[in-house]
């Protein structure tokens, strides 16, 4: 087991690297570059661990299916698909070009491997519902419908739509992973809406609630293998995570909630996120 969290922890490291890669010298820029970071450690576990998925066939039926609600946080999702095998590396640095595949915010099947349309916030959860749904009226066992949204983008009215209507209809094959950074656009989470007590809220609505560490790959690792197996109740689990988690000037800095690296600041990451992936062979870290 050690070696295997040794092996994710370096991808998430990678992933972060080709966000920070991709927004600072990408043809797009780095629109939206610390809400990606927070979201890495949780994204890499689902694609390298959790997920059945394949890349040489996208859109199989019988597969687990990522929705990215928080889909400003695209960065995230393309460099895990790269990482994964769906389309060339390099391809990252189109992220958000005109006619480039990997548009700033996903576009269902215009880049492989994407489960859905995100942009307009709070749609996540109601199309997660809808597939996991139509999955168990095709029959598809044994697999899941995994949805990312963001703690701020739970102000949504549709989200708490969806938390009452998915333990209605019996969708166990659901997880939703509410990215819980303390942070949206505008500013903290707790000055703008805050959404205390979330636990009980969505216990309230019957569904079967966890929290993790969302940068502790071993505790990511087993919530989300809990999740997978779990039924009875749709899941949802509340990740723990900093805002631009792996770069010091980007934590905890809603600033950075938009921005692109200057040279300076682009090689100071960089920096960063080798002495972490040092830190993980040598077992520090």
């Amino acid at each position: 087991m050690e070696k295997e969290l040794k092996r994710l922890k370096k991808m998430a490291v990678q992933v972060r690297r080709d966000i920070i890669e991709a927004t600072s010298h990408g043809a797009g820029g780095g629109i939206h570059v610390a809400p990606a970071l927070s979201a890495a450690d949780a994204v890499t576990a689902l694609y390298f661990k959790i997920m059945n998925v394949d890349p040489e066939d996208p859109y199989k039926n019988d597969r687990d299916r990522f929705i990215l609600s928080k889909g400003h946080a695209y960065a995230v999702l393309y460099s895990a698909l790269a990482e994964k095998g769906y389309f060339p590396r390099e391809e990252l640095l189109t992220m958000r070009a005109i006619n480039s595949r990997l548009q700033g915010h996903p576009s269902y099947k215009k880049a492989p491997g994407v489960d859905m349309t995100s942009g307009s916030l709070g749609n996540g959860p109601a199309v997660g519902l809808g597939i996991a749904m139509a999955m168990k009226k095709q029959g598809i066992k044994h697999r899941k419908v995994y949805v990312m949204t963001g703690d701020g983008e739970c102000q949504e009215g549709l989200i708490w739509e969806t938390a009452m209507a998915a333990p209605r209809f019996g969708a166990d094959n659901l997880v939703v992973i509410v990215d819980h950074n303390h942070y949206q656009s505008c500013g903290a989470l707790d000055d703008i809406m805050p959404l205390y007590p979330l636990d009980e809220k969505w216990k309230a609505f019957g569904w079967h609630v966890m929290e993790m560490n969302g940068h502790d790959m071993a505790d990511i690792v087993s919530k989300l293998s809990i999740a997978k197996e779990f039924s009875g109740k749709p899941v949802l689990i509340i990740s723990h995570t900093v805002k631009g988690k792996g770069i010091s000037f980007m934590e905890h800095n809603n600033a950075w909630h938009n921005g692109r690296c200057s040279e300076e600041q682009y090689q100071i990451a960089m920096k960063e996120l080798d002495g972490q992936e040092q830190a993980i062979e040598e077992g520090r870290m």
